[in-house]
């Protein structure tokens, strides 16, 4: 018998347990790592720069693997995986909500007019801004109760991730001047997580 595949759980409890484990850990260290770089004066020439990119990064990140789950458990045929998708859309949402606190605190203070001045001159503030609230109603519900008492309409409403993944790539390009390497690679990922969803359900 193999050593290693002794080590993973036979129950999907089990694993659902693990796999969570290690989503919690692995989530943690980007922000692990923005503290130590903080603390050692290592974010760079702006740093509220560097934080902003970075959360908003992941935010990005988050998301794409919440979309990955469907697809994933279609191909395994491991049902129990969708139990990790709403904690990966919580991840999703508590870096959102970094990027955009930086964005509110470290970069302009709070300073509302300035805010709202920034946003009407820069069209990629506006959509990033529309995608933050679109969030907001999907992580209200991510819960039994809200399921429970939506019914059907709780999965129209989750549908509005993928109109929060358009707008967040496209906040991502038009932040993006020069180098679109990231973009392009974020958007292939996208389109083909889509892709997959759309093929599995025509079948």
């Amino acid at each position: 018998m193999n050593p290693l595949t002794s080590l993973i759980p036979k129950s999907p409890v089990s694993k659902i347990r693990v796999l969570k484990t290690l989503i919690w850990l692995g989530a943690s260290l980007p922000l692990l790592r923005l503290v130590l770089l903080g603390m050692t004066d290592d974010l760079g020439a702006n740093p509220v720069e560097f934080v902003e990119r970075s959360t908003g990064t992941w935010a990005l990140v988050f998301l794409l693997l919440s979309l990955s789950i469907t697809p994933l458990r279609q191909w395994t045929q491991q049902a129990w995986l969708i139990a990790v998708r709403r904690l990966l859309g919580l991840w999703m949402f508590a870096y959102a909500c970094l990027h955009v606190l930086t964005y509110l605190w470290l970069d302009y203070s709070f300073d509302w007019p300035d805010i709202v001045k920034d946003i009407i001159k820069h069209p990629y503030v506006l959509v990033g801004a529309s995608a933050f609230l679109l969030t907001l109603p999907l992580a209200a519900t991510s819960n039994q109760r809200a399921i429970r008492a939506l019914k059907q309409r709780w999965k129209s409403l989750h549908k509005l991730v993928y109109v929060i993944g358009v707008l967040a790539l496209l906040h991502y390009w038009w932040l993006v001047k020069k180098d679109v390497t990231e973009p392009v690679i974020y958007s292939v990922v996208f389109a083909g997580l889509i892709f997959a969803r759309w093929s599995k359900a025509s079948k």
